[in-house]
């Protein structure tokens, strides 16, 4: 029955990627404004939204807040897309939902035309959290921000950790274009804490900032982290967390962890559980699948399939392991400007695959000076034969996904 619930779905895939803000908006009016029903924070960007909203999550959580999100894609399971404390939907659950949503459809479409798939999926998530009332919810962006189909609310902050290129036929090809879609969910006076960003994305957010009169927090501005060889500290006005240590490496990471505890602090007054003391523990277990994960001790698998994710691979290879062999195979999606995101590792003993998503590129396709990997599974039996080279499978997050159940089932066989 789930599988038929989920085939459901993914029906309306497709329907492609096309935006309609004024459908969304008469959907969730159907279903009674199911996204006025549970405060929320939204997190945008290009890269480490699913990191942030994982760390906004523990700290939460870990004062004692239920505290619901929303994230894509999906690594294990499409139910881990919406969760509470960290506990994905049920199959149950999810059924229920999409029967109950299911006559408003209808009525809908024949004025406004067929869901797409995130739509539906975004109007899913606000029906079953309106349902549990959990008392925060994160939810992370899907594609740019403005015309997506999460920004229907008004949000208790705005939490943006990275602007880079990618999605450039949707959000424009220059930065700023790419962080006015970014910046454009956010409403009048409500705050926004962002990364430290390059000059001319930097000026659209403090821009759209001064247009909604919100408060803005700036890392390296105004609030600052101090990076040690294994941990950091976080420090923001008199207050000061010392020795944060976390599970996923790159100086990114410790980035977006500073995103979140910047966060907590600007809410502090409307959720006064919230307590630092907890912080340091809560931030040591996070781990969000596929992000520098490691499977074996020498082999991580690491979701980098734009420029900037490309870039944090990179600097964090160079900085912990400029000493050892390290080899790397790649895996994209045909959409994606791949051979120049191949560029960006070079240096690197690089190799390409390809996977059983609809959209992978072909492994024909790439260019010929990259060795190809006809079955990505021999990257599992390489690392256990030289475990004197680090061995790194990265790209697109669907390719991520797949190596990951793949070397599940092998470790079990």
């Amino acid at each position: 029955m789930i599988t038929e619930t989920i085939d459901w779905i993914h029906s309306y895939k497709a329907n492609g990627r096309r935006p309609d803000k004024e459908r969304m908006q008469a959907l969730l009016t159907e279903l009674g404004n199911p996204q006025k029903q549970v405060p929320c924070i939204h997190v945008v960007g290009t890269n480490g939204k699913g990191s942030t909203t994982a760390y906004l999550q523990a700290l939460f959580s870990a004062c004692g807040y239920r505290c619901g999100t929303f994230t894509s894609p999906y690594i294990t399971c499409f139910n881990e897309r919406m969760a509470i404390d960290g506990r994905p939907i049920s199959n149950d659950e999810l059924e229920e939902l999409c029967q109950a949503i299911k006559p408003h459809l209808e009525k809908l479409e024949e004025r406004y035309g067929r869901l797409t798939e995130f739509e539906l999926v975004t109007a899913l998530m606000f029906c079953y959290f309106a349902k549990e009332k959990p008392d925060l919810a994160i939810i992370e962006a899907g594609i740019g921000g403005l015309h997506d189909a999460t920004n229907c609310f008004r949000a208790q902050a705005v939490v943006c950790p990275s602007i880079s290129f990618d999605h450039t036929e949707t959000l424009g090809d220059s930065l700023a274009q790419i962080a006015e879609q970014k910046v454009g969910v956010l409403d009048e006076g409500v705050p926004v804490i962002f990364g430290a960003f390059q000059k001319e994305a930097r000026a659209v957010f403090y821009a759209k900032a001064r247009d909604t009169h919100s408060p803005t927090f700036e890392l390296g501005k105004d609030f600052q982290l101090r990076r040690q060889e294994q941990t950091f500290d976080f420090s923001y006005h008199d207050f000061a967390l010392e020795n944060i240590q976390l599970a996923m490496a790159g100086r990114h990471q410790q980035d977006n962890a500073a995103l979140a505890i910047m966060t907590t602090l600007v809410l502090t007054e409307k959720f006064p559980k919230l307590k630092p003391e907890n912080y340091l523990g809560a931030l040591k277990t996070v781990q969000v699948k596929g992000r520098t994960e490691w499977l074996l001790d020498n082999l991580v698998i690491d979701g980098a399939h734009n420029e900037g994710g490309i870039k944090s691979l990179r600097n964090w290879l160079t900085s912990q392991y400029s000493n050892q062999s390290v080899a790397i195979l790649f895996a994209g999606l045909r959409r994606k400007p791949l051979e120049s995101l191949l560029e960006l590792l070079a240096g690197y003993d690089v190799s390409v695959t390809s996977f059983s998503f609809f959209e992978a590129e072909q492994l024909d396709n790439y260019p010929d000076s990259y060795p190809r990997v006809a079955h990505f599974e021999e990257w599992f039996q390489r690392a256990k034969a030289d475990p004197s080279t680090l061995y790194v499978m990265t790209g697109s997050l669907y390719f991520i996904s797949e190596v990951r159940e793949r070397f599940l089932k092998q470790e079990k066989s």
